[in-house]
């Protein structure tokens, strides 16, 4: 058997965790000897799709492999492309119904790999609820179209106190995309009438920009002294360290899905056969929850 060729199709570099993703999975995929290429799409699904579409048709470029982070939606034409030309398709952060169609004719690997995004939701309505017991709090979501997205408003809700009102703003996973949403909110009159408790944002990136953009405005830097910041990805080198130097008040880890899928590929291309359909990898707050507690806001 050849060494296995694996495209690794992520959604920007402009993001702390997936910097994380392409690590982890150049580590695994050295100790697995397969070969690896990472692409980025620059937060754009249409180039994305561009971009899988040229390897797939081209048979000088096509991979045995691609894991693809999709920008927007689960790239249903994408994946039965892929598949119907002999290409393994892994698709991470997402689970699209369409995978148990695809794995019908069993040729090559088809599967998901995700963090649990609903209970990344529910531990951040759970850190907020140790945090604030009501009031209004602003929430920044990323692509509407994300399955993340999705998932993690649905956790959200679920487990956020019953007296706290979310003021949703939106965001693409980066940085400075929280800075223009919550710029474009503090220009309005109605945001200071808010007297938001927190600020809760999908990932650390945009709780970072969400951060900046607020203390930027040096006339309203009292009003949030006290207020808590939280995130979620907690990759090591940024949103852990922001919790430990004080800068975020906590985030949600979650394991980089990249490497596990390598390892998922290898053991079934080895074996010759289909892996698993779904794996979900669980997260977990940073800090625990009941050291949270301890800073709740009277």
């Amino acid at each position: 058997m050849g060494t296995l060729n694996v495209v690794v199709a992520l959604t920007t570099r402009d993001n702390d965790y997936q910097a994380e993703q392409a690590v982890a999975v150049t580590e695994v995929a050295a100790r697995l000897g397969v070969k690896i290429h990472v692409i980025y799409a620059d937060n754009d699904a249409v180039q994305q799709t561009q971009q899988l579409f040229k390897l797939i048709q081209d048979p000088a470029q096509r991979p045995s492999a691609i894991l693809v982070e999709p920008v927007g939606t689960g790239m249903p034409q994408v994946a039965k492309a892929a598949v119907g030309a002999g290409v393994g398709w892994g698709i991470l952060n997402t689970d699209p119904d369409y995978i148990a169609e695809l794995r019908r004719g069993g040729k090559v690997p088809v599967f998901s790999v995700s963090t649990d995004q609903f209970e990344v939701g529910r531990i951040q309505g759970k850190q907020l609820g140790a945090l604030v017991r009501s009031g209004n709090v602003l929430y920044i979501e990323g692509p509407f179209a994300s399955t993340a997205t999705q998932q993690r408003a649905k956790g959200m809700l679920s487990t956020k106190p019953s007296m706290v009102e979310l003021k949703t703003l939106k965001g693409d996973w980066t940085e400075r995309t929280a800075i223009s949403s919550v710029k474009a909110w503090m220009s309005l009159k109605t945001s200071r009438q808010l007297q938001v408790q927190a600020v809760i944002c999908q990932n650390d990136a945009m709780a970072m920009g969400a951060r900046k953009a607020i203390l930027e405005r040096t006339e309203d830097r009292e009003l949030w002294q006290n207020v808590p910041f939280t995130g979620c990805d907690g990759v090591t080198k940024t949103g852990q360290d922001w919790v430990r130097r004080g800068m975020l008040t906590a985030t949600v880890i979650t394991p980089p899905t990249t490497g596990m899928a390598v390892e998922i590929l290898v053991k079934a291309t080895n074996a010759g056969v289909m892996p698993p359909d779904r794996t979900l990898i669980p997260p977990r707050s940073f800090p625990p929850i009941e050291e949270l507690r301890e800073k709740r806001k009277p």
